[in-house]
C-alpha cells in the first residue's frame, strides 16, 4: 500500500496504554499525596488558595499548563497546516496581555486581599454587580471546559477507536477526583507535571516528523513554497479570518478576558507568598507560552510538508480538520510502541490540568460569592466538605458539558469564540472599575449588560449565517497524490461554489458585514461596548464621587502615562483621597487580611501597605516592627 492510500485503522500497543495510564496514575497520585500531606490544615483558604504560600515556579507552569490545553495541542497545529503560520503573531498578543494583568489587574487583586475575584466589584460597585458577574462566569467556564474535555477525548478517539464519551467521562473523572482530594496545591504540582508531558511530547513530534521529511531545512522550504510563512499580513479588512490586526489586536483582547480578570489565573496569583511571586509567575508564565505556541506553530508545518501531496482532511481520510495532528502521530509513530501514548498523553496534560484549574475556580466563586454570603457562622470543617462538594458538582457538570462542545466546530475558534463572547464583556467590567474612578454600579451593570448583548450579537449571528467561503478559505491543499485524487479535488472545487449558491438568498443583510467579523473580534467588541456604555451611563446617571472610592481599588492609567507630574496625577485620580490618611475599619473586608498582622518589609510588598504611587516626593517606608490595629493609619502614596 503506498503512503497516500486509505490506511487501515491503528490502534493502540501495549506500550501506549502504558505510558497513558501513567499520566493518570501520576496525577491522581499527586491528589493523594497532598491530600495527606495537608490533612491537618482544614480551613476552606488551605483548599482554595493553598495558604497564600505558593512560589513563582509552580504558579508558572501551572498557568501555562491550563490555558495552553488539548485546544493548542490538537488544534493549533491544524490552523497552521490549513491557514499557514501566521498564528505565529499569537507571540505579540501573549506578551501584551501578560504585560498587562501583572502591572493593572494583579496588583489590584492582590493588595485587595480577595479570594473570589468578584469579591472586588462588591467593594467597588455593589453586591448586584458582583452576582451578575459571578454567574456569567460559572456560564463561560462550563462552556469552554466542556470544549477543552471532548477535544482530547476525539483526539484518544481517532487514534485508538476507543470510546468518545468513556473517555470524556474518564477524564472528568480523574480531574474531580485530584482536585477534590488535594485542592489548589495538588492543581498547581499537577500543572507543572503535565506542562513537561506537554513539552515532550510536542518534541517528540517535531523531531521524529523533521527526520522523515528531510530536515528542518527542507521542510521549511516545503511550507515557504505552500505559502505556509506568509506570516505577516497587514490588511486592516476586520472581516479576514486572521490577519496582523485581527492576532494581535483580537488575540490582545481575547487572551486579556481570559488571565487579567479570570478566576482560575487570579486565584493562582494570589495564591503567591507575596505580590513579587505572583508578578514574577506571570512573566516565567509568558515564557511558557512562547515555547508551547512555537512547538505548535512548527508542528504545524511538519504535518503540512509530510501531507504536501496528500491532504487526509480533504481526501476523506479524516473527519474533522482537528483530527489531523492525532492523525499524523499514528502515521509517523507507526513502528514505534509507547510513542502514540506519549502523544496522547501531552493532549490530555493540557486537559486535565485546564478542568482542574476550571473546577477548582468554580467551586471558589460559589463557595465565597454565594454560599459564605448566605451562610455567616459556618465553621471551618463545614466549609471545607462545602468546597470539595462543589468540587464534585462541578465536576459533573463541566464533563457532561463536553456533548454540547462536539457541536461546536472546530475546537481553537469554538473556545476563543467562548471566551471572546463572555470574557470581553468581563474585562470591560473590571476595567471600568478599575481604570476609571468615576464610573457607579449602574454604569458598571448597564456597561455589562450592553457588552453582552453586542458580543453575542455578532457570536450567534456568525454561527447562523458564517463568513463568506472567500474569508475563511484554507490555503491550497493538493489530493493529486492521493488514490482518490480526481473524485475529492472535484468535490473540494465544487462545493464551495454549490454552498454560496444556496446561502446567497437565505443570507441576513448582516451576513457579509457584521456576523462575518472575525472570531477574534468578539471580545473587543463586547469589552469596548460594555466601557463606552458604562461611562455614559455613569454621566447621564451620575458620576461616582472620587473621594468614596478606596484608593487601593483603582489603578488609573496615569499612573504610568503621568509619571512626570504629580498636578495631572491628582486629576487623573478623580478626586480619590491617594494622598490622605485613612483610617482602618477592622469590619472591612477590604482590611481584613492585614489588621492585627506585623508590618514587615514582606507585608509592606504583599500589597496594603505599598501603593499605586510611589512617586511621591520623600516617601520611604518607615517603622516596620509595629503591630497594626484599627486605630492605625495608612498613608497612601
Amino acid at each position: 500500500m503506498s503512503k497516500f492510500e486509505l490506511p487501515e485503522i491503528k490502534t493502540f500497543v501495549s506500550w501506549d496504554y502504558v505510558v497513558f495510564a501513567a499520566l493518570f496514575l501520576i496525577s491522581s497520585g499527586i491528589g493523594v499525596f497532598f491530600a495527606i500531606k495537608e490533612r491537618k490544615k482544614t480551613t476552606s483558604a488551605e483548599f482554595l488558595v493553598g495558604g497564600k504560600e505558593m512560589t513563582c515556579g509552580p504558579v508558572a507552569l501551572s498557568l501555562t499548563a491550563s490555558f495552553m490545553s488539548a485546544v493548542t495541542v490538537l488544534g493549533a497545529p491544524s490552523e497552521v497546516y490549513r491557514f499557514g503560520a501566521s498564528f505565529l503573531l499569537f507571540f505579540v498578543a501573549y506578551t501584551f496581555v501578560i504585560i498587562f494583568t501583572a502591572e493593572l489587574f494583579v496588583p489590584v487583586f492582590y493588595r485587595s486581599g480577595i479570594t473570589s475575584t468578584y469579591e472586588y466589584l462588591e467593594l467597588r460597585f455593589n453586591k448586584v454587580v458582583r452576582y451578575a458577574a459571578t454567574l456569567m462566569y460559572i456560564v463561560q467556564t462550563v462552556l469552554y471546559t466542556g470544549v477543552v474535555v471532548y477535544a482530547p477525548a476525539l483526539a484518544l478517539n481517532q487514534v485508538t477507536g476507543f470510546d468518545l464519551w468513556g473517555a470524556v467521562f474518564a477524564t472528568g473523572i480523574v480531574c474531580t477526583f485530584y482536585c477534590t482530594l488535594g485542592g489548589l496545591k495538588a492543581v498547581v504540582w499537577t500543572d507543572a507535571f503535565q506542562m513537561v508531558v506537554m513539552v515532550v511530547g510536542f518534541l517528540s513530534v517535531l523531531i521524529e516528523g523533521s527526520i522523515q521529511n528531510g530536515g528542518p531545512a527542507k521542510i521549511w522550504e516545503t511550507a515557504m513554497n505552500g505559502s505556509r510563512l506568509n506570516i505577516v499580513d497587514f490588511d486592516p479588512d476586520p472581516l479576514r479570518r486572521h490577519t496582523f490586526w485581527t492576532i494581535t489586536v483580537g488575540g490582545t483582547f481575547t487572551w486579556l478576558g481570559i488571565y487579567g480578570v479570570n478566576q482560575s489565573t487570579i486565584q493562582r496569583c494570589i495564591s503567591c507568598k507575596s505580590e513579587k511571586h505572583a508578578k514574577l509567575a506571570l512573566y516565567l508564565n509568558l515564557i511558557g507560552l512562547w515555547i508551547i505556541l512555537v512547538c505548535a506553530v512548527f508542528s504545524g508545518l511538519v504535518m503540512y510538508a509530510h501531507y504536501r501531496g496528500c491532504d487526509p482532511w480533504t481526501a476523506g481520510f479524516v473527519s474533522a480538520p482537528d483530527q489531523m495532528m492525532p492523525y499524523f502521530v499514528m502515521d509517523i509513530f507507526s513502528k514505534m510502541p509507547g510513542l502514540p501514548g506519549l502523544f496522547v498523553a501531552c493532549a490530555f496534560s493540557g486537559t486535565l490540568s485546564t478542568v482542574a484549574a476550571s473546577i477548582n475556580a468554580l467551586a471558589t466563586v460559589t463557595f465565597e460569592d454565594f454560599v459564605k454570603s448566605t451562610f455567616h457562622n459556618l465553621s471551618e470543617k463545614k466549609s471545607m466538605w462545602i468546597s470539595k462538594g462543589l468540587c464534585n458538582i462541578f465536576g459533573i457538570i463541566c464533563t457532561t458539558m463536553a456533548v454540547a462542545a462536539s457541536l461546536m466546530g472546530g475546537v481553537v475558534q469554538a473556545a476563543l469564540s467562548i471566551h471572546g463572547m463572555w470574557g470581553g464583556p468581563m474585562l470591560g467590567l473590571f476595567t471600568l472599575g478599575i481604570v476609571f474612578p468615576w464610573t457607579n454600579w449602574k454604569g458598571a451593570l448597564g456597561g455589562l449588560l450592553t457588552g453582552i448583548t453586542l458580543s453575542f450579537w455578532v457570536g450567534i449571528g456568525a454561527f447562523i449565517y458564517p463568513a463568506p467561503i472567500i474569508k475563511t478559505l484554507p490555503l491550497e491543499l493538493r489530493t493529486d497524490e492521493c488514490i482518490l485524487a480526481n473524485i475529492t479535488g472535484n468535490l473540494s472545487t465544487l462545493a464551495p461554489t454549490m454552498l454560496a449558491a444556496t446561502e446567497t438568498s437565505l443570507r441576513s443583510p448582516l451576513a457579509d458585514t457584521w456576523y462575518s467579523v472575525s472570531y477574534l473580534y468578539y471580545s473587543a467588541v463586547g469589552c469596548l461596548g460594555c466601557i463606552i456604555s458604562g461611562l455614559l451611563i455613569s454621566f447621564i446617571t451620575g458620576h461616582q464621587h472620587g473621594e468614596n472610592i478606596k484608593p487601593l481599588l483603582i489603578r488609573p492609567i496615569c499612573n504610568i502615562v503621568c509619571f512626570w507630574s504629580d498636578k495631572y496625577k491628582r486629576v487623573c485620580w478623580c478626586g480619590v483621597q491617594h494622598d490622605r490618611e485613612e483610617e482602618l475599619d477592622p469590619n472591612d473586608s477590604l482590611k481584613k487580611d492585614v489588621t492585627m498582622q506585623p508590618v514587615t518589609e514582606k507585608a509592606v510588598d504583599n500589597g496594603f501597605y505599598e501603593t499605586c504611587l510611589k512617586t511621591s516626593p520623600g516617601y520611604e517606608p518607615t517603622e516596620k516592627s509595629y503591630t497594626n490595629t484599627a486605630e492605625d493609619k495608612v498613608t497612601y502614596m
